[in-house]
């Protein structure tokens, strides 16, 4: 079955012929391998031009800063499929990756489309970004939802790499409409929620890097990219020194059962 216009396909990424590999209109082998680092290649792939020095930079705190964050849900998955498959890097690493989602990693992009949302409503409304802040968390506050960007269970003081981050962004220069909006969603949140709800790093991330010039449909491109490099470590180690059955072990001494009990009763029961 066919759906929509299918005549003509194009990429404007890549393509080779008998001779070369071109990549965004580069030579890979001439002008790329060994000529370009990693995140810069990250940005041209994506974006179809090289960074500027500080937009290189700042995605590449950004990425330091999310890619390790312990033993959450998605490395535990990563590592338990290896250990039940440990021939399956592949796997494992998928695993970890697709349990990567509105709670944990995922958070950026929801972040940064809140931030986008509240910018919006300001330039519809015609007011200033302040006033459409304060709208919207108040609007956040009576459909008790949660403020994207904001808040940490163990950071209530302040996340440090959102701080770090946010003032990265200054240093280089690219602070703008993202950070202003993050940093006054910052400052109403407390009065208006009646709790602590300090900037966190997924509320960084997409504000720092939308200020770069960063598309906001790629944003969660940022957080998959880094964590790959974080699970590389975690299955790297587990294959040595494995806990995926531990880890399996112990959530079975953890959670209790409150199903039906058994007809068939125990013999110490008799």
């Amino acid at each position: 079955m066919r759906i929509g216009k299918q005549d003509r396909a194009f990429t404007a990424i890549a393509t080779s012929d008998a001779e070369s590999v071109t990549v965004r209109g580069l030579d890979l082998c001439e002008e790329l391998i060994g000529r370009i680092n990693f995140t810069d290649y990250f940005w041209l792939l994506v974006l179809g031009e090289k960074p500027s020095g500080a937009q290189r930079d700042m995605m590449d705190a950004c990425l330091v800063a999310i890619a390790e964050h312990g033993l959450v849900p998605s490395v535990q998955a990563a590592r338990m499929t290896l250990a039940a498959g440990p021939d399956a890097w592949q796997g494992a690493m998928a695993a970890g990756l697709l349990g990567m989602g509105s709670v944990v990693a995922g958070s950026s992009e929801a972040a940064g489309r809140y931030l986008a949302e509240v910018i919006a409503k300001a330039e519809a409304d015609g007011t200033d970004i302040e006033t459409a802040a304060i709208a919207s968390l108040r609007d956040c506050k009576a459909q008790r939802k949660k403020v994207a960007g904001l808040g940490h269970p163990q950071h209530s003081s302040g996340d440090p790499r959102a701080d770090r981050l946010l003032a990265i962004a200054d240093d280089l220069g690219i602070s703008g409409k993202y950070i202003e909006t993050l940093r006054i969603l910052g400052r109403h949140a407390p009065g208006i929620i009646e709790r602590p709800l300090p900037i966190n790093v997924s509320g960084a991330i997409p504000a720092c890097i939308l200020d770069a010039g960063w598309p906001l449909e790629a944003i969660k491109a940022v957080p998959l990219l880094a964590r790959a490099a974080g699970l590389s470590a975690h299955l790297f180690e587990e294959a040595g020194r494995s806990i995926g059955f531990i880890m399996s072990h112990q959530a079975d001494l953890a959670i209790d059962y409150d199903g039906k009990p058994s007809k068939r009763r125990s013999p110490a029961a008799e």
